[in-house]
């Protein structure tokens, strides 16, 4: 099952194709944040059945959870990260 930390592509929806970090679990609903658009504090509320976990690489779920102002930060930087790989990979 997803877990807080994981990395996310949404299948669904105008997000569509757009990766995201899960920083919260509840009730069949994964909260999504891209760092950017949909803060940490303001997370997208997205079912389960549209997104899929994209890779094995996850962020660490302190690094998550962390009340920090630089976790948005954070959380840019590894999905840029992700992005990059997948171009290369692709």
């Amino acid at each position: 099952m997803y877990k807080i930390g994981d990395v996310v592509i949404a299948t669904a929806g105008k997000e569509r194709g757009q990766l995201f970090v899960i920083v919260k679990v509840e009730d069949g609903y994964a909260y999504l944040s891209d760092g950017k658009r949909l803060k940490k504090d303001k997370p997208k509320k997205k079912s389960f059945k549209h997104i899929r976990r994209f890779g094995s690489d996850s962020l660490s779920e302190s690094d998550v959870l962390d009340g920090n102002a630089r976790v948005n930060a954070k959380i840019r930087n590894f999905l840029s990260n992700k992005k990059e790989l997948s171009h290369v990979e692709g």
